[in-house]
């Protein structure tokens, strides 16, 4: 029974059969079974998902091994995994080694146990230890083969093939080398050296040294022994590496100093910075180093003093009670203290970053005698016996100690000390810029000995009498933080050691003569009388 024509479909225009309708029934059809479609979460089609999956049907077939999707309704792998099945249905077990592998017909085995083994040489004993080893060269075990001495030159000789155009000084420099370090350490250095000349950079000797240099605080042993090497030979000049490290103590201090405390302290060490080049051109005595980054540690620790304690964020804010109570914790640096603040607030005034200079009033007057700690003479004893006697003291610390007790050597005068400043004949020295050598007595020179024995030990180029493991492979003296640190084991430094012969030698002698001898100012030995009254201008007990 035909249904009678109501009204036209909203969506396609056919007739309607049903009352309150407004879609045919095809309409009605589509929208239910679009209704009943959702976005698949994997391809994101509308679709019909399925209730055991959360998918489509199509991405709900997926490969069994590996889950990507298949396309083909009976398929249980992927095309990828399919071909991995099918290849690893055609291995089999190989009896030799016993994994799966392809068989090969006329051998039965793995095309890996099919191969012909190399044959090994035989072990034979080592004509170095006479263990029956198998040898790695000339005849040699491995182990000896390692420390054999003819190893870095080997090593240059294949490098020297392995170049088209090897330098004359390869040689020399394998031999500097092999002279200086071990045999694995030179080896190391030589094969470093290749990667360096066998690269498309330009191989003459400086731009070879400063491709060397690695980043950061250590420009690398190869680079060090390049530079003593090319140095000495006057094919290149010596890098900047204390420039650039002294460069990053600075910076660091500045970077410790408050925010916003930290553009003046910058400026100031510009400006410190730009009067010594002045001074170098002018050939006057510029600041060195040490004395810099000693006047950015103090105005780091006045900054700190300042927005820590204060509670002031501004150079303009600080005054003379600031400067007062900072120059108060510390009392025995006051007065190079209160010469750096000088020249940093007379800086500061000179940039309008203050307007009145804190320091002007402040004075750093204090004792002009000598205040240090010294040596009694039980302690001196001790100390010579420790340092004449016991074989286990090390001989930078008895030569250290001997010549700081018995003639007054400071740190700096013994760590520049070198071989050829010695003359055995007379048993002299020559320390710092003293006019006249010394004579050593045999105690002394006891000492001086032995430390000769343990420099010669080190098979070193080195001409200073105190070398280092940081120092053996070049020509630059020690450290002054080693050198600070020798005599830690004694329990006294080395300032305190020398200001005690220092004060004996300028009480019982003349002072002038006593500034003479060490190369000294006169005014720098009379610091040492200022609490003497000599015995001789006193009076007499008075006649009864």
């Amino acid at each position: 029974m035909v249904g009678v024509k109501q009204s036209d479909c909203v969506g396609c225009g056919a007739p309607v059969g049903f009352i309150d309708r407004q879609y045919c029934c095809r309409c009605t059809a589509r929208q239910k079974e679009a209704a009943a479609r959702t976005a698949c979460p994997r391809c994101g089609r509308q679709r019909v998902l399925q209730e055991n999956t959360g998918r489509c049907i199509t991405c709900s077939r997926v490969c069994t091994a590996c889950g990507h999707p298949v396309r083909d309704k009976t398929a249980t792998l992927c095309r990828d995994c399919s071909r991995t099945a099918e290849r690893d249905a055609a291995k089999a077990p190989c009896p030799r080694c016993h994994r799966p592998s392809y068989l090969r017909e006329d051998t039965g085995r793995c095309g890996h146990c099919s191969r012909p083994r190399q044959t090994t040489q035989p072990p034979r004993p080592c004509r170095e230890c006479g263990r029956v080893r198998r040898h790695a060269g000339l005849g040699l075990c491995s182990a000896c083969w390692q420390r054999h001495p003819d190893r870095p030159f080997v090593r240059a000789e294949n490098l020297i093939a392995e170049l088209a155009e090897p330098p004359d000084w390869l040689r020399d420099f394998a031999a500097d080398l092999a002279a200086k370090y071990c045999v694995s350490r030179a080896c190391t250095m030589i094969t470093s050296l290749g990667r360096l000349l066998l690269d498309e950079h330009p191989n003459h000797p400086q731009a070879l040294l400063e491709r060397s240099r690695r980043s950061g605080r250590s420009m690398g042993s190869l680079a060090r022994a390049l530079e003593t090497f090319f140095t000495g030979h006057g094919m290149a000049v010596a890098t900047d590496q204390a420039e650039r490290l002294a460069a990053g103590r600075r910076q660091r201090r500045i970077n410790a100093v408050p925010e916003t405390l930290r553009p003046a302290v910058d400026a100031f060490a510009d400006f410190m910075m730009r009067s010594r080049e002045r001074a170098r051109r002018a050939g006057t005595r510029p600041r060195s180093d040490a004395t810099v980054e000693a006047a950015l540690a103090i105005m780091r620790d006045l900054a700190r003093f300042l927005a820590g304690e204060r509670g002031k964020q501004d150079w303009a804010l600080s005054d003379v009670h600031d400067v007062e109570a900072f120059l108060t914790g510390s009392p025995k640096a006051r007065k190079r203290r209160l010469v750096v603040l000088g020249q940093f607030f007379r800086f500061a005034r000179s940039r309008k970053i203050v307007l009145v200079d804190p320091t002007r009033g402040l004075s750093s007057r204090g004792p002009s005698g000598f205040t240090g700690a010294t040596l009694t003479l039980d302690q001196q004893r001790v100390l010579f016996r420790r340092w004449t006697t016991d074989p286990a003291v090390h001989p930078h610390e008895a030569l250290l100690g001997m010549l700081a007790l018995l003639h007054g050597a400071s740190s700096r005068e013994v760590k520049m000390l070198q071989s050829d400043h010695l003359d055995p004949r007379a048993r002299t020295a020559r320390l710092g810029d003293r006019p006249h050598p010394v004579p050593l007595d045999p105690a002394s020179w006891a000492v001086l000995e032995r430390c000769l024995a343990h420099r010669e030990a080190q098979r070193t180029d080195n001409p200073h009498v105190m070398v280092t493991r940081q120092t053996k492979s070049g020509r630059r003296p020690a450290s002054t933080a080693y050198v600070s640190h020798v005599l830690d084991a004694c329990g006294f430094p080395p300032r305190m050691i020398r200001c005690t012969r220092l004060l004996d030698l300028v009480n019982t002698m003349d002072p002038k003569l006593v500034a003479a001898a060490f190369g000294m100012d006169p005014e720098a030995t009379m610091i040492y009388l200022a609490d003497r009254v000599d015995p001789g201008r006193l009076p007499g007990p008075e006649p009864r």
